[in-house]
């Protein structure tokens, strides 16, 4: 079974845009209940399924599964609840770590945020200057709810749920 454990942060500078070129995803939800989710995701000309258990602390089972890329979009555009999310997501590798910043497009345009995976829980992660504060523990930062509850919509006082 794997395990994801990873922490997510506020990008609070341009510092990490030279180093990493960006690749366009494209991903929907076809299911999100009780901290469980089906996810679709174009990655430039490749497809995946992802399928995701509830979260314990900064750790989920996940699934990961490429399908072919006329699928993901027939999924994409037909089953998945709009809106889609659109962010181009940069690799940077830091050391043994590997960051992944994401710069939200659409409806969540403005929003960028790095994540970085860990081997478990306790395991200690030295911090570029470009990262700010951590949101690991907000439900908002979470791409299954910024889905139903995008970044542009944030100042309008609704509230989100934490599946």
């Amino acid at each position: 079974m794997a395990i994801e454990i990873e922490r997510k942060f506020l990008v609070k500078t341009q510092g990490w845009r030279s180093l990493a070129v960006g690749t366009p995803y494209r991903q929907g939800y076809i299911a999100n209940s009780q901290g469980r989710t089906v996810r679709v995701r174009q990655v430039g000309n490749q497809g995946y399924l992802t399928i995701k258990g509830p979260s314990q602390g900064n750790s989920r089972p996940e699934f990961e599964y490429p399908i072919p890329l006329e699928d993901a979009q027939f999924m994409l555009e037909h089953l998945c609840t709009p809106p889609l999310i659109e962010k181009h997501r940069y690799k940077i590798k830091l050391g043994e770590l590997l960051w992944e910043v994401d710069e939200f497009f659409g409806e969540n345009q403005g929003l960028i945020v790095a994540e970085v995976e860990l081997t478990n829980e306790n395991q200690g992660v030295e911090l570029p200057e470009w990262i700010g504060q951590e949101v690991s523990d907000d439900p908002r930062y979470f791409n299954v709810n910024l889905s139903t509850y995008p970044y542009s919509q944030w100042s309008e006082g609704k509230s989100v749920s934490s599946e």
